[in-house]
């Protein structure tokens, strides 16, 4: 009796640490009114706080949306690097306004579309994103419509986009969005800017090497030469720094960044990060720095990766590909990349993978007709995770390829012809 009422003792002592560790590791908070991260890769929910919730405004983080309508146009032909942009009076009164960021501008001057593009991602020059909307659609309005439209196939329907550069319509004067009011301004849900990020990083991932500079010179060989600095204080060189940030796009609602939407890449996976509206945002800029620094804590101490295969390696259950016509029958598989899915972290720290579906895109009988090139992709794996949090929208899984190891040459023409006179015989007689 005694022993059992020593156990009972014990229970009940040990049961509040237990408890408090359990609240501990679920009640993780950030101090802000949106947050959000997710794997880049897949497009996982990794952690989401009234993310969904689309009035919270983004000031401008809004220019990640201009930025990937310039690399869009780039990609159709339509604009180039090299193109020289004149810049409107409005984009140059807007170089005048204290209550703006931006980068001094020689009046009359053309600058570059790439200049214009480092502008809008270091130092979130607002003339910039103005100059680049009318050199694309002629004006900013109908620019805006284009930013619309893309969000909309992306399934973003909720958000509130008024112009280019994110800036309240209060300091825009008569330049405002047709038939809106002076009161708005841009709104987005985290997880919508989490979505933009992750088709920025997808189709353009040349955006980090602008993003992840310190500091760059504007317009090197022009009137209007400057040194940019960045807004980002998680970059070398800052009091914030974390190694492996390199972007994306900071925001302001009112005079101290409050918004970040943020990428880095660690323990073999990348995130995005998105934090809205921070609460009290100190006059050093630190606050939501420092919020995502302790955002992207949580999540590498609560996800890891399980490695499937290491890039380079025969995938145990497709190890080979079959070869029609070719000098092989078949031509061996091998990961082009390291195949990671993100998962949970155990209690022990390893991968917890029981809510990992792991598929492929093809039947171990499927074939494909010599000749085959070293280094083609022949199959795809797919890995999907079930929890409570997702992925966003657009998103369900994972992707890792499977290449074709070696060259395989087509067969000469009377082997061939041997070979489908065989398959016509064993088929049809």
């Amino acid at each position: 009796m005694k022993k059992i009422l020593i156990s009972i003792i014990s229970i009940c002592v040990m049961l509040p640490l237990f408890t408090a560790h359990s609240v501990s590791a679920d009640s993780f908070t950030v101090a802000a009114k949106s947050a959000i991260a997710i794997d880049a890769d897949s497009g996982k929910i990794l952690y989401a706080q009234n993310a969904t919730d689309s009035s919270t405004q983004i000031a401008s983080v809004t220019k990640l949306i201009t930025a990937y309508l310039v690399y869009q146009k780039i990609d159709e032909g339509k604009l180039s690097w090299d193109t020289k942009v004149p810049i409107s009076t409005y984009a140059y009164d807007l170089t005048l306004n204290s209550a703006a960021s931006n980068v001094k501008m020689t009046k009359g001057e053309k600058i570059s579309v790439k200049d214009l593009m480092n502008a809008l991602m270091l130092p979130s020059a607002n003339s910039a994103a103005v100059a680049l909307a009318e050199q694309i659609a002629g004006s900013e309005p109908k620019f805006v419509d284009l930013m619309r439209a893309q969000l909309k196939t992306w399934g973003i329907s909720d958000a509130k986009i008024y112009n280019a550069s994110g800036l309240p319509n209060s300091l825009l004067g008569k330049n405002i969005y047709p038939n809106s009011a002076t009161t708005d301004v841009n709104t987005m849900s985290a997880e919508d800017v989490a979505i933009v990020s992750y088709h920025l990083l997808k189709d353009y991932p040349q955006i980090l090497d602008i993003t992840k500079q310190s500091q760059m010179t504007f317009d090197k060989d022009g009137s209007s030469k400057a040194t940019m600095n960045t807004t980002n204080q998680m970059l070398k060189g800052f009091a914030q720094y974390r190694s492996g940030v390199d972007g994306l796009k900071t925001g302001s609602t009112g005079y101290q960044i409050n918004c970040f939407a943020a990428t880095t890449y660690q323990n073999g996976f990348r995130i995005i990060t998105v934090i809205l509206e921070a609460d009290s945002p100190a006059t050093d800029n630190s606050t939501t720095f420092n919020l995502t620094n302790l955002l992207m804590n949580h999540i590498y101490g609560s996800w890891t990766t399980d490695t499937l295969v290491s890039k380079g390696k025969v995938y145990k259950d497709f190890t080979k590909f079959n070869v029609i016509d070719g000098k092989q029958k078949t031509v061996k598989l091998v990961a082009k990349k390291d195949i990671t899915p993100v998962v949970p972290k155990a209690e022990d720290g390893t991968a917890n993978s029981k809510n990992l579906t792991v598929t492929t895109d093809k039947k171990t009988s499927a074939s494909t007709t010599a000749a085959v090139k070293k280094g083609t992709t022949l199959v795809t794996i797919r890995t999907s995770l079930k929890d409570s949090l997702g992925y966003i929208p657009g998103a369900s899984q994972a992707e890792f390829p499977l290449i074709a190891a070696d060259t395989v040459d087509r067969a000469t023409p009377i082997v061939v012809i041997w070979n489908h006179f065989v398959k016509f015989v064993n088929e049809k007689l």
